[in-house]
């Protein structure tokens, strides 16, 4: 048998790396908005914006 994931399980992998990363690029764009505004600081952006590129790049790795 192989080692490999089924594909059920790669699929909600795929999927839960989508909703993790399109909520976390929403609270970046979110915390960019405010922290251009001054009502916080831009480490909110920055934690957000590196979890979303993660989750894209896990999910290309994913789906290939």
């Amino acid at each position: 048998m192989s080692n490999l994931p089924s594909r059920r399980q790669r699929e909600t992998r795929a999927l839960r790396l989508v909703q993790v990363g399109g909520g976390a690029a929403v609270v970046s764009v979110v915390g960019l908005v405010l922290g251009i505004a001054g009502v916080i600081g831009y480490g909110l952006f920055i934690i957000a914006l590196i979890i979303a590129v993660a989750c894209g790049l896990l999910f290309r790795r994913t789906v290939n």
